[in-house]
């Protein structure tokens, strides 16, 4: 049946929308430039909607659209990478140099990547299929067989229904599968949830942050644990040198306040920073590993805290910090 009506629009938008955004973050990396491409995905769909036979379901229809919409955008700009696989580690005494929002993975909201389903096992292996570092090594694919890799094991699209998705027969489409599998079969098992005393870890983490208390917080740290600050390619390799940047004299995390986000299946806050009020500053995805915290990957892109359903300004003069802060982050389980 043909979407006509306002009301079919809408009703088509709200079931489709988190899965589109999902796709697309996957294929692109950004979740500004995904939620463009959804907005665009959807305009073509409204404009092309007489062409719509129901030969395909309306989902298949509009991932045909969005794989279509993400690989033209694909072949204009360059492939994102994650600083840390990509650049020499940096110094501590080093300015941050120049931008490159367009070149770096970034985060996007779980209510994007992470829907609830009844095998637990599914949930680990799908969480894991949205951390930073795998998405970054999804990039590392050709366009055509990142989609493939989405579409059949993230999305559960059949050969067929991704065969036509992608313009392709279904062997070129297997053949396409094959080799994305085998380029990643050398990642990590997926990582079993935080445990009661990481996210014990994660509370002294935030209460530290949030006193400024450069010991106690880079004592929570790995030796060799690592920060990012996309989209600057400047990042720094262990403890020492990520206490010898916390503790510059123009550092604006001082004063800061953090609130707890859901973002990439991991611990993430949202950085407010003290500025005649306490504004947006940077999305922080913290990585744990054991009993330490491994790494830090601050984002500073304030417009990101809009798609995460976050203020620019910070209302309240204090944040809840510690154990309480956590207990909005569900998924980090």
């Amino acid at each position: 049946m043909t979407p006509t009506t306002l009301d079919d629009w809408i009703d088509l938008d709200a079931r489709h929308r988190p899965e589109l955004l999902g796709y697309c973050y996957r294929m692109l990396g950004s979740a500004v430039d995904a939620d463009e491409a959804v907005q665009e995905t959807m305009l073509r769909a409204w404009r092309g909607r007489a062409g719509f036979t129901g030969a395909a379901s309306p989902r298949v229809w509009l991932f045909r659209i969005a794989t279509n919409v993400c690989l033209d955008q694909l072949r204009r700009r360059p492939r994102r990478e994650h600083p840390v696989d990509v650049t020499a580690a940096g110094d501590a005494s080093s300015p941050l140099g120049v931008g490159e929002p367009a070149r770096w993975v970034g985060p996007a909201p779980d209510r994007w990547l992470l829907s609830p389903g009844p095998d637990p096992a599914e949930t680990v292996v799908r969480r894991e299929s949205v951390r930073l570092a795998f998405v970054a090594a999804l990039h590392t694919l050709s366009a055509p067989q990142r989609a493939t890799l989405i579409l059949r094991d993230v999305l559960k699209f059949s050969a067929d229904e991704t065969a036509g998705l992608l313009g392709i027969t279904v062997a070129a489409a297997n053949g396409l599968l094959r080799r994305a599998r085998g380029r990643l079969a050398e990642r990590p098992a997926p990582a079993a949830g935080l445990t009661d005393s990481q996210r014990a870890l994660l509370a002294r983490f935030v209460e530290a942050f949030e006193r400024y208390d450069v010991p106690a917080l880079t004592s929570l740290l790995h030796e060799d644990a690592t920060l990012a600050m996309p989209p600057y390619g400047l990042w720094l390799a262990g403890r020492a040198e990520i206490s010898r940047w916390f503790r510059r004299e123009d550092s604006p995390c001082r004063a800061s306040r953090l609130v707890p986000i859901e973002a990439n299946g991991s611990p993430a806050f949202a950085i407010y920073h003290e500025d005649g009020g306490l504004r947006a500053f940077a999305v922080l995805v913290v990585e744990v590993a054991g009993d330490r915290v491994a790494a830090l990957e601050a984002h500073l892109e304030p417009r990101l805290f809009g798609l995460f359903g976050l203020p620019a300004e910070l209302a309240v003069a204090q944040s809840p910090c510690g154990s309480e802060a956590l207990t909005a982050a569900t998924t980090w389980s």
